[in-house]
């Protein structure tokens, strides 16, 4: 589903990614982790060309992201992406937020939008909202809406970028359970989070990243068993100790 091959991205002199190379098959749910400024948001930004990349390919569902003649608006109304920090259209109700992008991209009726809409806002639990506006939720019930609208589009594969680390404590589960749903249903997934009991929950591969590389790519039991580099090692021992 998702293909990166020797990708390597620079702003001026300074190395963002460093030659990384990754397979996503379909159905896979893969956890990206590391430090911050490793390259995380940047890689998965890379994957629906909205960071574009001086070297390597990139190919989702066989569409070439880095080639010119690649339309990437329509790429990326198949291509779900959740944000930090929800990116909700403020001046619209929680129903247009949801209904705005199938009518305008998809090209489909407002009934059908709307219904489309409100059964997905259901599935995240929240359909009694549907009236509100985002100001008026929860930072993790407007995550939960984020995530409606991307599966609105009827993504092939859903992006995570840090889906949990703009909410209070409180309410990451509530958009983790949300995921570990999708999850479990065979969404192809590529995640950026810190939720360590998420990945080992949910994850079939952990990739750790450190300063624009790939580390490690293991199965998530190699990973949290045996990470075989010492920097996963003294993060892992770091973020598992308390």
């Amino acid at each position: 589903m998702i293909s990166i091959r020797k990708v390597s991205k620079h702003y001026g002199s300074f190395q963002v990614l460093n030659d990384c190379s990754t397979e996503v098959k379909k159905g896979e749910v893969i956890v990206v982790c590391g430090p911050s400024g490793s390259g995380k948001s940047t890689l998965i930004k890379c994957v629906n060309g909205l960071e574009p990349f001086q070297q390597g390919e990139i190919v989702v569902n066989g569409i070439s992201v880095g080639d010119p003649k690649t339309n990437l608006s329509t790429l990326r109304a198949h291509v779900g992406m959740v944000f930090q920090h929800f990116e909700l259209f403020p001046h619209m109700s929680i129903t247009e937020n949801l209904t705005v992008a199938q009518i305008k991209v998809l090209g489909r009726s407002k009934d059908e939008a709307d219904q489309k809409g409100m059964a997905l806002l259901d599935r995240v639990g929240l359909k009694m909202h549907s009236h509100k506006f985002p100001g008026q939720l929860s930072g993790g019930q407007q995550q939960r809406v984020a995530i409606a609208r991307a599966l609105c589009m009827d993504p092939i594969c859903m992006l995570f970028d840090e889906p949990t680390s703009a909410l209070d404590p409180e309410m990451i589960n509530e958009v983790l359970d949300v995921m570990v749903e999708l999850a479990r249903e065979g969404m192809t997934m590529m995640c950026v989070s810190h939720e360590m009991g998420f990945a080992r929950k949910v994850a079939h591969r952990v990739i750790f990243m450190d300063q624009g590389a790939i580390v490690e790519d293991a199965t998530k039991d190699e990973f949290f068993g045996t990470p075989r580099s010492e920097r996963a090692q003294l993060f892992l021992s770091k973020i598992l100790s308390h």
